[in-house]
């Protein structure tokens, strides 16, 4: 019980963090044109790529292999299983929505929930090897991955509340949005905690799942909506801006 508590506070800090970012979103003017959109768009779309291959590809491989795994076949296998989902929830999005333009935001939100859920599994397993005595891991190494996967959040939480709230979803309401695409990382901690021998050789597969899952938003929904009208040339710099962010991010806090 002592590791769950360990696991939630840790990741209730990252959820924290998530929260933060998503209260940019009281920042923001009551009504946001196309501009606006496009910049927020694109800079979901860099900080979504950059994070997909330093905080989940990367790291799944490198996790792969410590474990003995093939590591390209399982990153390939969860890679795709998550394109698979998403395009799966894109289909019945689009049903349900009749094709209206809530849907890329709708599908931001699935992904960067799926992002969310290997990331408090790591802090979890990070945890669980900590407290089970490997060498290996240190208490400060720990609480920098906390730190790091915290900092990360912050953007994530601004890129979701602000895209809702210019497609006319009230600031509470985005915000709360915001918020709750953090809410997993603190359940997945502790459920990694509870099933560390079981979650672990799985978290290759969890971490390409979720880069899989934000790749296929990103290329699917997030570049055609910043690139499209008079200004396609801010999305695609704010894109750049996002993805060297998160970026500078991920490898410093790495």
């Amino acid at each position: 019980m002592q590791g769950v508590f360990y696991a939630f506070l840790g990741t209730l800090f990252t959820f924290g963090i998530t929260a933060l970012g998503a209260c940019n979103v009281f920042a923001v003017r009551k009504k946001t044109g196309h501009t606006m959109e496009a910049l927020t768009l694109g800079f979901a779309g860099g900080v979504m790529v950059a994070a997909s291959i330093w905080s989940l590809l990367i790291p799944g491989m490198e996790r792969a292999k410590e474990l003995g795994q093939t590591s390209y076949l399982v990153m390939s296998a969860g890679f795709l299983a998550g394109v698979g989902l998403l395009l799966a929830a894109d289909r019945w999005i689009q049903k349900k929505s009749d094709g209206k333009k809530s849907k890329s935001t709708q599908m931001l939100v699935i992904a960067i929930t799926a992002h969310n859920i290997p990331e408090g599994m790591a802090v979890g397993v990070v945890l669980a090897g900590w407290m089970a005595g490997n060498g290996a891991i240190t208490a400060a190494a720990t609480l920098a991955l906390s730190i790091g996967i915290a900092i990360q959040n912050f953007p994530e939480g601004a890129v979701i509340a602000i895209p809702l709230h210019g497609e006319g979803v009230g600031k509470s309401r985005a915000f709360l949005y915001g918020v709750l695409s953090g809410a997993a990382e603190p359940l997945a901690a502790v459920l990694a905690i509870w099933a560390a021998g079981l979650i672990l050789p799985a978290l290759p597969y969890l971490l390409s799942f979720a880069a899989g899952a934000m790749v296929y938003v990103v290329v699917e929904e997030l570049i055609p909506e910043s690139s499209a009208g008079r200004h396609s040339n801010l999305g695609t710099l704010f894109f750049a801006v996002g993805f060297t962010i998160m970026l500078a991010l991920d490898v410093a806090l790495g």
